[in-house]
């Protein structure tokens, strides 16, 4: 038996059959040209008798892709045989893949014939097939739910009528893991001319195991697994490329087998088929999903800085993720925020460093991911040898059309606290005031600007301003997701940084 498994992409044919992921020709073009850096081994480009477009898209492959087995479906129907035919005419290695159901469920509801008529078309169409390509695969429709005597009298009939590869799809996503690997085994074991052909499987997710299934098939003898990119098609879809072919490579003690797939590839092929279907990645899809390789709790942080097996089974530069993302947030812990401070440059005493992860922490209380941007807005205030003397503990403005607009400030002053309220022309303005009142003297606003320092609607927001007081001018600089407490921030930083100038001790002038 080969240990190579065939890579079978259908991402063309079924995963577009999946509602509104409709793709042009020129699309599919996009999309084969990819699954061949992928270095897939057959792509089923479409189903040549369903419409023009497909019968285009099929015809347009076969001109520019060249390498891979290109496939085009045909249910067992002389005019869908010889459509597949004429738009595989061009290619260089082609495929035709005929099906009827084998079910009772299908035989008797759907195709209203006995299990004989059901063979002979079978027959039948894999003989047509093959007068067109020697390279034809079959597929009893709904195996997983066929009886499976019926089944192996199927398979046999159309070994020998030429068929070299037999397909056996769980259609309808019935089938669970420890079940479908038993009738994998059954048809090695009871097909007399099975070793004439590749044995095949087409799993869909309905139940969620379309990947456990595919897998369970590989260690009964399957060697061809077909798979679309981010496991798109028929209702729940398919089972996934990436993740079959992922499983396969991280677990070589349990499966023992290889595939030529490039595995750096595998992002791209998940961010283009995303981009022309419409259909967004979950953030937790395996493999391929933003979150794959993130890690936000402090304990797995940990880990990984240390070492990353603890946490990561691949390594992210195989599937073409770039590094491990630590996402910092409310679970990071202090290990995870002091690397991402050294990436960024900062170098901070064990003082600063406590003050800033004590500001990262409270920040991350009301953002679900703190940005770089965020940390360079947080941390540098803590490298300066100003004291604080003025610390904003509590703020509360109102304001509104028709309101006089009103803020009440309490600050903490040593083990003193200091509370005061004031109107203003605006919340920032009354907030200004009562500043000014706690602190018996009134600050004079030079410059005030306002920025977003990341994007969406949790954006930290960066206030600066230039105050002047006492004869002394000043900057200060506040962040917050709320932006008149960055403005009060901003503005006690400043007041700070007068206080912290008057009180230093002048230099001795010298004399020239």
């Amino acid at each position: 038996m080969s240990d190579r498994v065939i890579i079978f992409d259908t991402t063309l044919r079924d995963g577009e059959q999946c509602p509104g992921a409709s793709l042009t020709p020129t699309q599919k073009l996009e999309v084969a040209r990819q699954l061949d850096r992928l270095n897939v081994d057959v792509i089923e480009g479409g189903f040549a008798i369903a419409s023009p477009g497909d019968f285009e898209g099929i015809q347009l492959i076969a001109r520019h892709v060249t390498r891979p087995i290109l496939c085009s479906l045909a249910r067992a129907l002389p005019k869908d045989i010889e459509a597949a035919s004429r738009a595989l005419k061009g290619a260089k290695r082609r495929r035709i893949h005929t099906f009827v159901a084998t079910s009772d469920v299908h035989m008797k509801h759907k195709l209203h014939k006995a299990e004989g008529e059901v063979v002979r078309l079978a027959v039948a169409a894999v003989k047509q097939a093959r007068r067109y390509t020697d390279d034809v695969e079959f597929s009893p429709e709904d195996a997983a739910r066929s009886r499976p005597e019926f089944l192996y009298r199927v398979l046999e009939a159309v070994i020998a009528a030429g068929a070299r590869t037999v397909n056996i799809p769980d259609t309808v996503g019935f089938a669970i893991p420890v079940q479908f690997g038993e009738l994998i085994a059954g048809i090695k074991a009871n097909v007399p001319n099975i070793d004439q052909a590749v044995i095949s499987v087409h799993c869909h997710n309905d139940l969620g195991l379309s990947t456990a299934n595919s897998l369970a098939a590989v260690l009964n003898g399957a060697r061809q697994v077909e798979v679309t990119i981010n496991g798109i098609g028929e209702r729940a879809g398919n089972a996934s490329l990436e993740e079959v072919v992922m499983a396969i490579k991280t677990r070589p003690d349990l499966f023992g087998v290889t595939h030529g797939i490039n595995t750096k590839e595998l992002y791209k092929a998940s961010r283009l088929v995303s981009k022309l279907t419409g259909f967004l990645v979950q953030p937790n899809k395996a493999i391929v999903g933003a979150n794959a390789f993130a890690h936000e709790s402090g304990i797995h942080q940990d880990g990984v800085l240390k070492f990353k097996k603890t946490y990561e089974i691949m390594r992210p530069e195989d599937v073409g993720f770039g590094a491990s993302k630590l996402v910092l947030g409310k679970h990071s812990g202090r290990h995870a925020f002091g690397e991402r401070l050294k990436a960024l440059g900062f170098a901070l005493s064990a003082a600063q460093f406590g003050a800033a992860f004590e500001r990262f922490k409270r920040l991350a209380d009301q953002k679900k991911e703190v940005f770089d941007q965020d940390l360079m807005a947080i941390v540098e205030d803590q490298l300066t040898d100003v004291p604080e003397r003025y610390r904003l503990i509590y703020l509360h403005a109102t304001s509104g059309t028709g309101v006089v607009p009103t803020a009440t400030v309490r600050l903490q002053r040593g083990k003193e606290t200091l509370e005061a309220a004031a109107s203003g022309d605006g919340p920032v303005n009354a907030c200004y005031k009562a500043i000014d009142r706690l602190l018996g003297f009134k600050g004079k606003l030079l410059d005030y600007t306002i920025q977003s320092v990341t994007s969406g609607q949790e954006a930290l927001g960066e206030v600066a301003v230039r105050v002047q007081a006492k004869g002394r001018i000043e900057h200060g600089r506040g962040a917050s997701t709320d932006i008149i407490e960055a403005s009060a921030k901003a503005y006690l930083s400043a007041i700070n940084r007068l206080l912290g100038q008057a009180s230093r001790p002048r230099r001795p002038k010298v004399m020239a």
